[in-house]
């Protein structure tokens, strides 16, 4: 027996009983003739003892021990001297006095410390040495925080009578947004199949076979760009429901997440239960973005009828040309100087502006680069409109109303950040619904499905097909949190008519239709019921639980930012006769 108890789990109550334990040296510290170990697994960490009247042999041995090297111990569990308690470890009230000391296996030194946080080294490093980066808390943390939420997320959707079903890896190469991943036939000389983006057509064949209740844990992969809550590989939460219309869906995940957070997380919030429910078009013009950070107000008001005469030209010229002005209120930042203000504009020029009004709110009176251009009784009723108070700064943008919700969003985040304003101990959840059911591509002049081309039209809409797809809306819905979205769903087609005409919308010719689609539309004229779902991503919550700053610190095998396993070195050549049996030629 390796151990009879794990680091963690020892407490006072054991004081007197004999015990082993296993696990890496944490930490070694050496006083005066008595060594002291930090032994530390998955589950804590506690104090060895090493005094000098143990073996001579055993103590020789013990003296070339260093931090991570893997030990057995076996010892007595005693109370610690009076006044030597460590209030910051959950076994600090103890320590064990060792009688036997057994190197399981020798560790060379560590790329880099595993027992803090600090002088840690670039992420590439780390990530080649992952299996040492998980040894820290941190990390293990993380992990086990994951486990825990995919855990309730299965306990909880089987009391509501649903049940877990996997689908192929490989399945058939369809658009759906993004690039597939592709995986060559050997039998099938020149033919592929593909990952699956997300289990999309499976789920609802799945509707279709009667089933009713669907989930998995599913793993999805997509060839896309890479950015920090992004990986080629991720995994959702992913559901299905038969019988069910939109605010069915929304109630159910809602229910999950309500219940969910406070037992994975206690040290979280909710901002509000229920939770708020905006349309796409209400959140864009409020906070500029379709996920919008509830934690701070900071919203944006149009002002535009406060400037209808103004005599500023940058307002009066974005307005003649039917734009809007807007504008955010930043609290007590007023007294901002220059050089602060003027990255505001950059970041500002970034998002689209052509640049940046401002009016610092004083006693003394009104400052900024638009103070010289407005009246006092627009000042006066901006301040009325807006709330503003001596001490703020107000950041005004004048053009294209998309642009200026754009600018004012973003630079509503980068405020967030450097004022500190959203509470990190808050998950603001909201949902968003009646999204546009098309997205015009200026590029190919062609219309494009804004979420993906399953996903139902509002009943009401369908007569706009041909005469007015852009003001068609879909029975689609996203739920987002603090600033990320965190699921998207919709209520899906399920009849072939329908589903048919949306393949039209987007350009395809029949015989492309037949050729992806077949089996879907065949499968609709099979009795199909009306169904529809959602997807969570569970590695973004998790990121957002553990107050992480992307996706790869609760991944336990992540991709770097380029997309290469570092530790593993892949992607990488293979050798020349698989790709014979593959039946590819690389070329230059």
């Amino acid at each position: 027996m390796y151990r009879t108890h794990t680091c963690g789990e020892l407490r006072a109550s054991h004081a007197g009983q004999t015990v082993t334990l296993a696990g890496w040296v944490n930490r070694r510290r050496d006083h005066g003739g008595v060594a002291f170990f930090d032994l530390r697994d998955r589950a804590g960490i506690i104090q060895i003892t090493i005094n000098p009247d143990l073996p001579k042999e055993m103590l020789e041995q013990v003296a070339n021990v260093r931090n991570e090297w893997v030990l057995q111990i076996e010892g007595v569990v005693q109370k610690r001297p009076e006044g030597m308690a460590n209030p910051k470890m959950e076994t600090g009230e103890i320590e064990v006095i060792a009688k036997t000391v057994t190197v399981l296996n020798p560790s060379k030194t560590p790329p880099f410390m595993v027992n803090t946080d600090n002088d840690l080294p670039d992420e590439n490093m780390r990530l080649k040495y992952r299996y040492v980066d998980l040894r820290r808390e941190r990390l293990t943390r993380n992990i086990v925080l994951r486990h825990k939420v995919i855990k309730f997320m299965r306990d909880y959707l089987d009391t509501q009578g649903f049940i877990e079903i996997e689908t192929p890896i490989m399945f058939k190469a369809t658009p759906e947004g993004a690039r597939d991943y592709l995986v060559p036939s050997r039998i099938y000389p020149g033919q592929f199949y593909a990952l699956p983006q997300s289990p999309q057509q499976l789920k609802q064949l799945l509707m279709v076979a009667g089933m009713d209740k669907y989930f998995q844990i599913a793993r999805c992969f997509r060839d896309e760009d890479l950015r920090g809550d992004r990986q080629p590989e991720f995994t959702q939460l992913d559901l299905e429901m038969s019988y069910v219309h939109r605010d069915d869906v929304l109630a159910l995940v809602e229910g999950l997440f309500t219940e969910m957070i406070p037992v994975v997380a206690p040290n979280k919030k909710l901002f509000s239960s229920p939770w708020p429910k905006f349309s796409y078009k209400e959140v864009l013009e409020r906070f500029g973005t379709d996920k919008p950070d509830l934690r701070f107000g900071m919203e944006l008001i149009d002002v535009s009828e406060i400037f209808a005469k103004s005599e500023f030209k940058v307002f009066q010229s974005a307005l003649s040309a039917g734009g809007v002005v807007k504008c955010i209120v930043a609290p007590k930042s007023a007294e901002m100087s220059r050089k602060e203000v003027d990255a505001l504009t950059e970041s500002a020029r970034g998002l689209g502006a052509k640049g940046l009004a401002t009016l610092a709110i004083q006693a003394e009176g009104p400052k900024g680069t638009a103070a010289k251009f407005v009246t006092v009784a627009e000042v006066a009723e901006v301040k009325s409109k807006t709330g503003a108070k001596d001490g703020d700064l107000i950041l005004f943008a004048a053009d294209a109303r998309a642009i200026v919700n754009k600018v004012l969003g973003g630079l509503r985040v980068v405020l967030r950040d450097k004022l500190d304003l959203a509470d990190k101990t808050m998950m603001a959840f909201a949902w968003v619904v009646d999204f546009p059911f098309f997205a015009f591509n200026e590029e190919t002049q062609a219309w494009e499905s804004e979420h993906h081309p399953f996903t139902m039209p509002k009943m009401d809409d369908l007569q706009k097909f041909d005469t007015n797809p852009g003001e068609v809306y879909s029975d689609a819905y996203d739920m987002v949190c603090n600033g990320y979205e965190t699921a998207s769903g919709s209520i899906r087609i399920h009849r072939r008519d329908i589903q048919m005409k949306m393949f039209q919308m987007l350009g395809l010719s029949d015989e492309e239709i037949q050729t992806k689609f077949g089996h879907m539309l065949e499968a609709f004229e099979y009795g199909a019921p009306p169904h529809g779902g959602m997807a969570p991503g569970i590695d973004r919550l998790v990121m957002l639980l553990a107050d992480e700053p992307n996706i790869r610190e609760v991944i336990a095998f992540p991709k770097n930012q380029a997309g290469r396993d570092v530790m593993a070195d892949a992607p990488s050549e293979v050798e020349p006769k698989q790709l014979k049996e593959l039946h590819i030629q690389i070329r230059e």
